[in-house]
């Protein structure tokens, strides 16, 4: 039968239009279906979305969801037009070094950790009974650090080896009582570190002394910065260095290379007291500046002011070993401007994979690759002298340093054959080699530099490393290092991990503040790319003009977003972009003579990162209350500004508020801060339930940090990467984050990363899906956040009490279910409730924040209304567990809840004596059976863990126990 032909060429074009369904992404990522969304609406007496929002957002911030952004695109469409932006960079041989080199990613570990949703969407292991595999994953690797530099402790990794460097000069003045407020920092560390040392140590009120360790005069420092090899690749005998700095009490901090380590004598066999450094050549891609993950290790008599996260060892209810994040890794949230740190997230997912490369080499495998590496080195090195060449060290491992007068000639060679080459300056020249580095390579290297054929002999032996700092002491000796190493054992042993853990793969991550959305597949495809992973950061511009147009564009969109005039990359994380926006505070004032502003407003509510930055940027906090509605508190916030106001450098708010609800005087807030002379930073933590509804800088603020890895779908990793830039307004723009490399700015350029664009790698997923959204996508994506957070504390409705609302009782996209009229009747915590949802089958919600004694859950768009009904369902069970403890049909301690999590133990154990039956205890849920997500170990002993502090890898025994 033939198909009807529509009666006029309009009616056709708009049917076959409609069937290439551009806008079939939106649909993709957004959970509820058109009528699910009008169920959900009924259920809250609404006709519509546009309805919803105008009733639950204020007036006067609303915007009319116009968004000058890009139309939808289809998935193919995007990678098409993404591919031909990556195909303008050219992947050149780089040879700049400077902490950044060429790796292989064992292609075991690319496909099934880095391009590996059930690695690269669970989130930070704070439920640690659901993380056993990325946290035993997190503990080998800083057993890693802990081998090869031969210290006591390392944390679980941190964001670059720049802060690495800020943060070990901030733990060196803590732990050190001297008077003194001067730091040393060598002239051979690298100059991006030097950077954001120079940053960090302005606002604490540090001088920072620079000269040669061979010239130091012995001025009274409390710590010192070296680096190990030096930037431009000379092995020196420290020792002595680290030994005179000791005889004035100063605490010594080593940057370092962990490969360099497998050859040379590591830090901690030479006295040093902090090693920091990156473990980027450990399989990580270059990216253009990250996300890689640096290493931070120390004495055991510091491990109490050591900042980011350590993993440690603790044993479950059963007695079995269970690993915990130890100590308090979140104690921004408890103490606030006195916190050590404002570190948030670090880089998980980034560090698991170099832990993952060692343990797949093992210490042959190292050893070899870095055998290699320094044997090619020797070879470059004994060619070019051959040639004439004049090299300034007889002692490197992967890097020289050649002085020529023909500098200039040799640069543009290499450049005209595809070669990388680092210009130290007029006269010197820097190249280092790496993993990828082959024998032809440096052939290739001599005849550039030499400017005609020379023969080049290989060496056979380490003789460019002094005989008294080759290394003697073995390193990953434990036994995970040494089974992995064929593909078979190693992809087994990452699917054994993987299959401890939760993430997004296996459901709903209700996470508050947390965003925990769709990583669409298509979005991830371009981080594996080479012209993107490939790319050195201090590679000449003209090479990665891709790059430059993709972040051109991400950033056009963010200022529409946000409502900005300028954006920085440069922060990559949140609490960075916090730090950042607070700089550029500082800074404008300083440039109208009133850098006497030194006081920081903020509500009791905030964010725990929010006080510990601005501690960090040398401002006095001083707290704001909120009423009993849960909102700022604008008698107490008029009095504080008024009080303050010759002082007053800015307020710190969050919006939507910390506790979930769009508060109304947010316009007003910023007006008096304003009128004060102040600026407002706003913390974006919650831009969910804004793009497309209202922005912070039509809001009235004056700058916001983005979370990328929130807003705009990249991924948590575990616990990292993430990227939190900066938006500003105009007055704002020019004191945002600088550069010394690529700004060519020898002094202090404020940058707060050590990459000009942070983690440069992971901006193509935002940009993806910002492209495959386009502005109704964006808007949809806001509107519907809104809609599944109202139904679920709807669904909940005389069950639990929602603490906070706003307007017409709503909340904004996640909202706060209050614990403590529970336990004060039936003794059953939030903790019990978080562990008992784990036998239901999925995460906890946020536990205890930002109010003691609650739960806090953000649904997020990407939820479908089956799976938020399933939510639903598993806590108004939960809820019916608990009326039985109420009406004493059983005690607390005998219930499920204070038993919860149930395991495998549990279900084999055949002295069952309990006053629940097995069924329910395992399976509460009919027919879970068939999808049983099972924990790894039962509840874990936290006291235990903290009195007993063990973050090194445990003898195989104890994993065979388990």
């Amino acid at each position: 039968m033939a198909t009807a032909i529509p009666s006029s060429a309009t009616d056709a074009t708009d049917t076959l239009s409609a069937l290439f369904n551009r806008d079939d992404f939106i649909h993709r990522h957004i959970g509820p279906s058109p009528q699910d969304i009008e169920e959900m609406l009924r259920e809250l007496g609404l006709s519509s979305l546009q309805e919803l929002i105008e009733t639950t957002v204020p007036t006067q911030i609303l915007q009319d969801g116009n968004l000058n952004v890009c139309d939808p695109t289809p998935e193919h469409e995007m990678l098409d037009k993404l591919h031909g932006l990556a195909k303008q960079n050219q992947v050149c041989k780089s040879y700049i070094g400077m902490g950044y080199y060429g790796t292989f990613t064992p292609n075991v570990i690319a496909r099934n950790v880095l391009e590996n949703p059930g690695w690269y969407t669970a989130y930070t292991p704070y439920q640690a009974e659901i993380a056993q595999g990325r946290l035993e994953s997190l503990l080998n690797f800083q057993q890693v650090v802990m081998d090869l530099t031969a210290m006591e402790v390392a944390n679980a990794s941190l964001l670059d080896e720049a802060t690495a460097a800020a943060e070990a000069m901030a733990m060196a003045r803590r732990v050190n009582k001297k008077p003194t407020q001067k730091f040393f920092v060598a002239d051979d560390v690298h100059p991006q570190t030097v950077d954001v040392v120079l940053t960090r140590a302005k606002y604490f009120g540090f001088e920072i002394v620079r000269g040669s360790i061979d010239q130091f005069a012995g001025e009274d420092v409390f710590g010192a910065l070296i680096q190990y090899p030096g930037s431009t690749g000379v092995v020196s005998d420290i020792g002595p260095f680290i030994e005179k700095l000791h005889e004035q009490d100063s605490v010594v901090c080593v940057a370092c290379d962990l490969l360099s380590l497998a050859l040379l004598k590591p830090p901690g066999e030479l006295d040093a007291d902090i090693a920091i450094g990156s473990s980027q050549r450990f399989g990580i891609p270059m990216g253009m500046g990250g996300p890689h993950a640096a290493f931070f290790a120390t004495r055991d008599a510091y491990k109490r002011s050591i900042p980011g996260r350590v993993i440690g060892v603790s044993k479950d209810k059963r007695g079995n070993m269970a690993l915990r994040m130890a100590m308090q890794t979140r104690e921004q949230h408890i103490r606030r401007d006195k916190a050590t740190s404002n570190i948030c997230t670090a880089q998980a997912l980034l560090a698991n994979m170099a832990g993952f490369y060692a343990t797949y080499h093992g210490p042959d495998g190292i050893r070899r690759i870095a055998q290699r590496v320094h044997r090619l080195t020797q070879s470059l090195a004994s060619g070019l002298r051959q040639a004439g060449i004049e090299i300034e060290s007889d002692y490197y491992f992967d890097t020289i340093c050649l002085n020529s007068n023909e500098a200039n000639a040799i640069v543009q060679r290499a450049a005209e054959a595809g070669v990388n080459l680092r210009r130290v300056d007029e006269q010197r020249i820097g190249i280092s080699l790496d993993e990828t580095t082959t024998v032809e390579d440096v052939r290739q290297l001599v005849q550039i530099i030499a400017g005609s054929e020379v023969d080049v002999a290989i060496a056979e032996d380490a003789a460019a490393i002094p005989s008294e700092l080759r290394r003697e002491s073995p390193f990953l000796e434990h036994p995970v290092f040494n089974r992995y190493h064929s593909e078979t054992e190693m992809l087994r042993y990452l699917k054994q991990l993987e299959n401890k853990d939760y993430s997004l793969t296996h459901g709903m991550i209700p996470l508050g503040s947390c965003t925990m959305k769709l990583n669409a597949t298509a979005e991830m495809i371009p981080v594996s790319w080479e012209e993107f992973a490939n790319i050195h950061p201090f590679a000449p511009a003209e090479q990665w003009t891709g790059y430059q147009s993709m972040i051109s564009e991400l950033e056009d969109w963010l200022v529409e977003l946000s409502g900005y005039d300028a954006i920085s990359m440069q922060p990559n994380s949140g609490a960075q972009g916090e730090y950042a926006g607070l700089l550029a505070i500082r800074r404008y004032h300083e440039s109208i003579d009133q850098a006497h502003r030194d006081v920081c407003l903020i509500p009791s509510s905030a964010h725990g990162t929010n006080p510990a930055s601005a501690s960090m940027m040398g401002l006095k906090v001083v707290v704001v209350k909120t009423d009993e509605s849960g909102n700022i508190d604008m008698d107490d916030l008029r009095a504080r500004a008024e009080e303050h106001a010759e002082n007053l450098s800015c307020l710190m708010i969050t919006y939507p508020s910390t506790h979930g609800v769009f508060e109304e005087t947010v316009k007003e807030a910023c007006e008096l801060v304003h009128a004060a002379g102040g600026k407002v930073y706003m913390d974006g933590a919650n831009m969910n339930a804004l793009v497309g509804v209202a922005s912070p800088g039509s809001i009235g603020s004056d700058v916001s940090h983005m979370n990328l890895h929130k807003t705009f779908c990249i991924p948590h990793g575990g616990g990292g990467p993430g990227m939190g830039p900066i938006g500003v307004k105009k007055e704002l723009a020019p004191f945002i984050p600088g550069h010394c490399v690529s700004d060519d700015k020898p002094d202090c350029s404020y940058s707060v990363s050590a990459a000009p664009y942070g983690s440069a790698l992971i901006l193509p997923i935002s940009w993806a899906y910002i492209q495959m959204m386009g502005a109704e996508g964006l808007l949809k994506a806001t509107q519907v956040a809104i809609l599944n957070a109202n139904y679920v504390a709807k669904k909940l409705e005389g069950n639990y009490d929602v603490l906070y609302r706003g307007r017409n009782d709503r909340v904004a996209h996640e909202c706060i279910i209050d614990i403590r009229p529970i336990k004060e009747v039936s003794g059953v915590t939030e903790e019990d409730i978080a562990k008992r949802m784990m036998d239901y089958g999925f995460h906890a919600p946020t536990m205890s924040w930002p109010v003691a004694g609650t739960i806090m859950i953000e649904p997020t768009e990407s939820e479908s209304k089956r799976e938020l009904d399933r939510f639903c369902d598993a806590l108004l069970k939960i809820r019916e567990e608990i009326r039985e403890i109420e009406n004493g049909k059983l005690t607390v301690e005998e219930s499920a809840l204070r038993h919860a999590p149930h395991t495998l133990a549990d279900l084999l154990d055949s002295a069952w004596d309990r006053k629940y039956s097995r069924d329910s205890a395992i399976t509460p849920i009919a027919g879970q059976e068939r999808s049983k997500f099972w924990p790894a170990v039962n509840r874990i002993d936290n006291v235990f863990g903290d009195r007993n502090f063990v973050c090194s890898c445990p003898p195989l025994s104890d994993y065979k126990d388990n």
